[in-house]
């Protein structure tokens, strides 16, 4: 029997198998782009219970020196940046005005984007009044649009109470940031994120939380110093916040081990920072 072409079998052959292999899923790991700009969260990895973070002075020193654009970040809406940057002065941190970033600065902007010229009523500190003020709402207690809970150093049952009947009433209900508890010299308070509990079981609608770790907050951080995420770091102490506030922005991840989260506490999130170093005195030369 003469030869069959390619493809055709001898009568009674038994078939043939032919092995089909997937497609090579080959996969690029793109490395970063390097770092252009920074931001940082304040507690935990600059400063600690009162104190700077060893090293944080010296970062703070080569950041301005370099002239990268860069913002200290904060979920405590209790103060302005005024304030805050005369609380790091005294602790030689020589951060600009214009180089800090509140909850209290990102809820104002939100708000002004999402309902210009509206009113609020709001328990909160000056941090929070005065951003609201600064995109030109007003504050009331008369059929407000909005009610804004954050941070102050005492929350009145009388101001609650109101809260819960004027959002049972309709008034949209803001809150400056998620944080359950803050730190401080005597150990834990309750915070914003504790309070906007009670006023949600009481009436039944849950705030919208602009602070970390929603991605607004960074994305309205970025846009304040006209940075872009792909050329960004975020650095934190947190997991939970400033770690996963980061991510979802698509910035560079760098947690320090100086606050809140260890390194044995970061491996049982499902998600990792882009990397862990001891403390901020471990970047300064990255500046």
């Amino acid at each position: 029997m003469g030869h069959l072409p390619d493809g055709v079998l001898r009568p009674g052959a038994p078939p043939r198998l032919t092995t089909i292999r997937p497609p090579t899923l080959r996969i690029q790991m793109h490395d970063r782009k390097p770092v252009q700009s920074w931001l940082t969260d304040m507690d935990g990895v600059l400063v600690h219970e009162g104190q700077p973070v060893p090293g944080a002075p010296e970062f703070v020193k080569r950041l301005r020196a370099s002239g990268k654009p860069f913002l200290v970040l904060t979920n405590n809406s209790i103060y302005t940046p005024r304030d805050l940057q005369a609380r790091l002065a005294r602790m030689g941190l020589d951060v600009p005005e214009e180089a800090i970033w509140s909850s209290a600065l990102a809820t104002a902007q939100f708000l002004a984007d999402q309902r210009p010229g509206g009113t609020a009523y709001v328990i909160g500190e000056a941090g929070l009044t005065t951003a609201l003020h600064a995109v030109g709402y007003v504050l009331t207690d008369f059929a407000p649009d909005y009610v804004v809970l954050g941070e102050t150093r005492t929350y009145s049952f009388e101001a609650i109470t109101k809260a819960v009947r004027l959002i049972n009433d309709g008034a949209r209900f803001i809150c400056t940031n998620p944080d359950v508890t803050g730190p401080s010299v005597e150990g834990a308070l309750p915070a914003a994120g504790s309070v906007a509990a009670m006023i949600s079981k009481a009436t039944g609608v849950e705030p919208y939380f602009v602070g970390k770790p929603n991605p607004m907050m960074m994305r309205s951080a970025l846009n304040t110093i006209n940075a872009h995420s792909e050329t960004t770091a975020m650095i934190g102490d947190r997991m939970d916040t400033d770690v996963l506030c980061g991510l979802e922005a698509g910035l560079e991840t760098i947690l320090v081990l100086t606050g809140i989260s260890s390194r044995a506490e970061a491996e049982r999130y499902p998600y990792r920072p882009s990397r862990i170093v001891n403390s901020i005195a471990d970047l300064i030369d990255e500046v």
